[in-house]
């Protein structure tokens, strides 16, 4: 993956489409995301624990929305040596990572960010944190995002993929 490419690519669709989480006034200033630089250390290919009953799921978002997923299973894995572990979700739409680190609110937006797992041939699942981004509503209250659950709220830090927006 081309990480500079694809930062480009989001930047100008943020600056330009009319489909832009962006506010006009925020577009009028708006001069590129602020990430992380590329760590390849926290581009990980792993195995899960699918959980024999994945349990329906019930997400609150931040307009107090609800949105319907499935507990999938749980992926497990470190980060400078220490261990971490997080729930994959899944619904009709595919499988979907929610997480807060322990920088949010100081490096990376409070309710968390995302990332859209990619389930391979083998079962295993390929998670880049280079690829975390944040929800539309880190962006714009208007946009109605899901709230990272509880148990996937890190005590360590994932410097990787997308800061904070100001």
């Amino acid at each position: 993956m081309n990480y500079a490419d694809h930062r480009k690519s989001k930047d100008d669709f943020f600056a330009r489409h009319p489909q832009s989480p962006l506010t006009p006034e925020q577009r009028e200033v708006f001069t590129g995301l602020s990430y992380f630089p590329e760590n390849p250390a926290l581009n990980l290919t792993l195995p899960i624990e699918v959980f024999e009953v994945q349990e329906e799921f019930d997400m609150q978002t931040s307009t107090g929305d609800i949105q319907h997923y499935r507990r999938h299973g749980k992926i497990h894995f470190a980060v400078d040596g220490q261990p971490a572990e997080l729930t994959i979700y899944a619904n009709p739409r595919g499988f979907f990572l929610p997480f807060v680190d322990s920088q949010a609110n100081v490096e990376t937006y409070g309710a968390g960010r995302y990332l859209d797992p990619e389930v391979l041939p083998d079962g295993r699942f390929h998670i880049d944190f280079n690829l975390a981004y944040n929800p539309y509503c880190a962006y714009n209250e208007m946009w109605s995002c899901p709230l990272t659950p509880f148990e996937n709220r890190l005590k360590l830090a994932i410097r990787a993929g997308e800061k904070n927006f100001h």
